[in-house]
This record gives structure tokens, C-alpha cells and sequence, in this order.
């Protein structure tokens, strides 16, 4: 059925306006009775231990590759006559000192020893009698003179019977290496047969060569510090410079003697040398302020509304277990102290509001 326009415009429409009118109030009111999300507060950064980067004057380096050596290196050689009967190292063998490193057959030492100790004792015996003698004015002064040095010759007769003895066990004279071994079991040797080289782990040193133009700063300061790990680090203040350069390569082969002890290096080992050339301004982190993710490095940064974390670059560790910061934080900025405690915060702020 059609409807033209002249009748739809004579349809009554506000009844059908007054409807919607209705119907969008309801809808309105029934939105606004819905309760509003409620707004939550971002939580406050709690209070945590922190440490206000300021500029440190710390030594200012170069670095050099350095090679290890022993200072001490000695042959031991037979100090008596014997048959070789037990050799318990070899070559490559780590020995403490005092270890037993060759044994001799000792019978014949035993055998002089004996005797030597009982000549020993009558010559001290009549000695004594002769010194009692003497008191009483019972013989000349001529006799007892006598027996007094026969009694200081049996003395020593019998102390150098025993040193050959002892010589017939050889005990090493410090913790090392074997480097060379010159007998077997079963050969006879007599005094003076090199029988056994090592080196000593406690007492090493590095040799380093240092250019010509940077020799004046190292013999001015005379300070260096070895670098054996990330965490561990030896400083030195003994080294030895030559008075003149090798006229081949222009430069100066430096020792630095190592601290005495065993530091699991082995010579002709590679390690990383600091040469002290000078000071600079740095500012410092401790160790224990760092946290580390995989291969970055940072620290959290505490400010007066945000805890953030900050990756830095981060120099060599000092003696004293702190990081030269390179980049990534400013004088005057606040890190926490604690990483685990900054890093629970960090987690706690950061899910406010989930």
C-alpha cells in the first residue's frame, strides 16, 4: 500500500516522538545508577638504604699484557752417595713445601751415624771425667786439653753423620712445580748429581714491556695492579725498572713482583697489568650496589617519585671493590644500596593498580 507524502505529513508523530524521548532518559538513568571504577592511588617509593654519587680522585691507568714467571727456580742436586729408592712426583706434579720429592737408600748412613753418635758418647763421658780430674788438680792442664778436643771432634764427626742421613730423604723446598726430572729409581749417584728441577707458585712476577713514552709516568709512580679475574685483583708496589731501553724494540721490560702466595697462576701465563700514570675525578659505585642482567649492568636510581633502573657502563673494579661509572648516572644522583631490596620495590610499584 502506498502512502503518499500528502498523508504521512498528516500523521500525528508526536506520540512516537514523546517515546524515544523516553526511552533515552531510561537508558541515561540506568547508565548513571551503574557505580563508577573506583581510582587507585599509585603507592609511594618506601624508603630504601641509597648512596649519593659524588666524584672520587681515583688512579688513572694503563693497561699492559704481561707474562708470568717464577722468581725462584732451583736444581736439587745429592748432597750424599746413595741408590735412588723412591722418586714419588714427576714432571708437572704440584708439591707443598716440605714434601718428600726423592729417598735414598740409607743404610750405610744409618750405619756411620751409629758409630759416629757412640764415639760421640765416650768422648763426652771422659771428658766429663777429665774436667772433674782437672778440679782436683789430678792431671796437667795439657791432658785435659786433649780430651776436650777429642770430645768436640767426635761432636762434630757425629752431627755431620746425621746430616748425611737426613741427606738421604729430600724434601722440597717450597710449594711449585716439577719442571725436570734427572734420575730414576734404582740409579746410584753420588754428591753433586743434579737430580730434580722446580719452580716456586708462591714468589712470581710479570714481565712487561712499556713503551718508551709512557716509561715517566710508571717510574714516577711505581704503583701497578694485576688483574686475575673480574672480582679479584692484586696490587703491587715492588717492581723493578731497568735503567736504560732495549735498543731493539725502544721499549723497557718492567718486573712486578706479585704478593707473596699461591694465586693459582702458572708462569708463562698472560695477564692484565694497570700501570698508575695519574689521577682523575670518578664517580664511584660499590660492588655490592650493581645488579646484573645477563651481560648489562646497573643500578637502581631512587628519585623523589620514581624508582627506575638504570644500565650503566662501568670500568675496571678498583682494589677496594668499587666501579668507576663511564656513563649512564650523574653526580649527585641517589642509587640503592641494596639491589634485591630496590628490585622487590621496583616489582611492588610497577603492579600498583593491577
Amino acid at each position: 500500500m502506498k502512502i503518499t507524502l500528502m498523508k504521512l505529513a498528516r500523521i500525528n508523530l508526536t506520540p512516537i516522538i514523546a517515546l524515544v524521548i523516553s526511552l533515552s532518559s531510561a537508558l541515561f538513568l540506568s547508565a548513571c545508577s551503574k557505580e563508577s571504577p573506583a581510582i587507585v592511588a599509585p603507592k609511594k617509593i618506601p624508603e630504601l638504604a641509597s648512596i649519593q654519587l659524588q666524584p672520587q680522585t681515583t688512579a688513572q691507568e694503563i693497561k699492559y699484557d704481561g707474562v708470568i714467571e717464577a722468581i725462584n727456580q732451583a736444581t736439587v742436586s745429592a748432597q750424599t752417595s746413595g741408590r735412588i729408592l723412591e722418586i714419588p712426583v714427576d714432571v708437572g706434579d704440584y708439591v707443598a713445601k716440605g714434601d718428600l720429592i726423592i729417598r735414598f737408600t740409607d743404610t750405610e748412613q744409618k750405619a756411620r751415624a751409629a758409630s759416629a753418635r757412640a764415639q760421640f758418647i765416650e768422648a763426652q763421658a771422659q771428658y766429663t771425667r777429665m774436667q772433674e780430674m782437672l778440679a782436683k788438680k789430678l792431671i796437667a792442664k795439657a791432658d785435659f786439653d786433649k780430651s776436650e778436643a777429642a770430645f768436640k771432634s767426635a761432636e762434630a764427626n757425629s752431627r755431620e753423620a746425621e746430616q748425611n742421613l737426613a741427606y738421604t730423604a729430600i724434601y722440597a723446598p717450597y710449594a711449585g712445580i716439577v719442571v725436570s726430572r734427572a734420575v730414576n729409581v734404582g740409579e746410584t749417584v753420588a754428591p753433586g748429581k743434579a737430580l730434580m728441577t722446580g719452580l716456586s707458585l708462591e714468589q712470581l712476577r710479570a714481565q712487561v714491556d712499556i713503551p718508551q713514552q709512557h716509561i715517566g709516568p710508571v717510574r714516577k709512580y711505581k704503583k701497578a695492579r694485576i688483574y686475575l679475574t673480574d672480582d679479584k685483583i692484586l696490587d703491587s708496589g715492588d717492581l723493578r725498572i731497568p735503567p736504560s731501553a732495549d735498543p731493539q724494540t725502544h721499549s723497557f721490560k718492567v718486573l712486578v713482583n706479585l704478593p707473596e702466595g699461591d694465586h693459582q697462576l702458572f708462569p708463562g701465563t698472560f695477564v692484565k697489568i694497570g700501570f698508575v700514570t695519574g689521577e682523575q675525578e670518578q664517580l664511584l659505585v660499590p660492588a655490592s650496589a650493581i645488579s646484573k642482567r645477563g651481560e648489562v649492568s646497573g643500578a637502581y636510581v631512587i628519585k623523589e617519585d620514581a624508582l627506575e633502573f638504570r644500565q650503566l657502563n662501568l670500568g675496571s673494579l678498583t682494589s677496594n671493590k668499587n666501579y668507576p661509572v663511564l656513563a649512564g648516572a650523574f653526580a649527585g644522583e641517589k642509587i640503592a644500596a641494596d639491589p634485591i631490596a630496590a628490585a622487590n620495590a621496583y616489582k611492588n610499584l610497577h603492579t600498583a593498580g593491577q
